[in-house]
């Protein structure tokens, strides 16, 4: 292999597993046999380490319960309940724009797309962020048992409803359609029965899992074909013994690592690779990094950058700061993925959908509006949710303006450049894709300067990873 081709590998492995990589830390490992590479990713996310924020705790509990309270103590809480989600989601996007852990948090941002979830308790979400981030890597069952049972995913699928007599079927349908198995895999029967398995999980008010046996269903339920007095982790057993939910996985893993347009032969490969392995997930993420495949140049540069793939890409380049960080909340919201507010249970689609004639300008634009003081104008509207939750039936649009106040260390990225470094070269090193001659051309110059390095982000090529 030659020395061009084993950086734009090392290069690829870092777009797809890490956020990216800056140009000086590509010069001391390019080289490195990307096996080596890889162990090295591993290496540096092998140490967990919850994101816990000041104020949000699961212990901290209202004096009064939600229905005792008077109207605008209602909107009071609420307002304060969603400003510690913006919290949440600004401090995640700080994590991951600066953390070594990068593989770890990037197995994040996957499982939080997989197990999509909304709640209105910021201690909820950082408590199920966190189950998301220690297990990123580590066994797929760990995960799922720690996910079905934390308040979050309880209270959005209404399982703190499911009870004897009364079972409530939201979880246990999406648990074997959206976490496990997929569409064609179970019968309603299945369904239903899971459900009587699962009644009695719910959570207490310190926000604790808890198993009520009071509202457990003890009854005989027929599961996949077997017969027994199943609990919920029965149910969790006997879906996993199934190679199916294995590839399911590998399925999802493939499509947000690999490529939108999957070989269903390499995903049976990597299920089966993952199931044999006790559904270990570095297993089978290390197995997708260090396949010969993996580094195809019909992989290469294919996949868009999701809104946030976007965004901390950008932050762990350029280092950049912000005064007021809740305008990256905005960007989201524009570019159409915020954070611990996925559109539904199945979350994001991602692919093709992360671009419409919405989006592309903000997309094209963004690079310039983070790294050299943009001005930018949002749609100002209320969120869905605080329409409802406050009694508004419709709040006036307005177009308001906002500083970006960003602060990139332009210093740090320039002298990290080869004072010599050909436009091509540059162009190579920031874009996946490979940019057009044509372009190039258009570009005079003797050195590399911001304005050179504002006009490649501005590319669509700046969008592939």
């Amino acid at each position: 292999m030659t020395a061009a081709n084993n950086l734009n590998q090392i290069k690829h492995l870092y777009s797809r597993a890490a956020f990216g990589i800056d140009y000086v830390d590509l010069q001391k490992i390019k080289a490195l046999p990307v096996r080596r590479a890889v162990d090295d990713l591993f290496e540096a996310s092998a140490q967990y380490e919850a994101l816990t924020l000041p104020g949000i705790s699961s212990t901290d509990q209202p004096a009064r319960p939600f229905s005792q309270l008077t109207a605008d103590e209602k909107k009071m809480q609420l307002r304060n309940s969603r400003q510690k989600v913006r919290m949440l989601n600004t401090a995640w996007l700080h994590r991951m724009s600066g953390s070594p852990a990068r593989l770890r948090e990037k197995l994040t941002l996957f499982w939080h797309g997989h197990f999509a979830c909304r709640s209105n308790n910021a201690a909820f979400l950082q408590q199920l962020n966190n189950i998301q981030r220690k297990n990123a890597l580590g066994n797929f069952k760990s995960l799922l048992l720690e996910v079905s049972r934390s308040p979050a995913m309880l209270q959005f699928l209404n399982n703190q409803q499911n009870r004897k007599g009364k079972p409530n079927e939201n979880f246990a349908r999406e648990l074997m359609e959206l976490f496990t198995l997929g569409r064609g895999q179970y019968t309603e029967t299945d369904i239903r029965e899971a459900a009587r398995a699962f009644t009695g999980w719910g959570y207490n008010s310190k926000g604790d899992f808890q198993f009520r046996p009071m509202l457990h269903d003890e009854g005989e339920k027929r599961f996949f074909g077997k017969t027994g007095n199943f609990d919920g982790t029965d149910i969790i057993d006997s879906i996993l013994e199934r190679p199916e939910a294995a590839r399911f996985i590998a399925r999802k893993l493939y499509v947000f690592l690999v490529s939108d347009s999957v070989d269903e032969s390499k995903v049976k490969e990597l299920g089966d690779h993952f199931y044999r392995s006790g559904y270990n997930i570095s297993a089978l993420v290390k197995e997708i990094l260090t396949a010969d495949w993996f580094y195809d140049s019909g992989v290469i540069g294919t996949k868009i950058k999701s809104p946030v793939e976007l965004i901390v890409g950008i932050n762990r380049e350029f280092k950049v700061r912000y005064d007021n960080p809740e305008i990256l909340i905005k960007f989201q919201g524009a570019l159409g993925q915020v954070l611990f507010y996925p559109p539904n249970v199945a979350g994001w689609p991602g692919g093709k959908s992360w671009i419409d004639s919405s989006s592309l300008m903000i997309r094209l634009k963004l690079p310039s509006l983070l790294l050299n003081g943009g001005i930018i104008e949002f749609d100002e509207k209320s969120d869905i949710e605080d329409e409802a939750l406050t009694s508004l039936m419709m709040i006036k649009k307005q177009v308001v303006q906002r500083q970006v106040m960003s602060s990139p260390d332009w210093n740090r990225f320039l002298k990290g450049l080869p004072g010599n470094l050909p436009l091509d070269d540059l162009a190579a090193f920031l874009l996946q894709p490979a940019v057009s001659s044509t372009f190039l051309k258009a570009v005079v110059s003797t050195q590399v300067t911001k304005s050179e390095v504002l006009e490649l982000l501005s590319l669509p090529e700046y969008q592939m990873c």
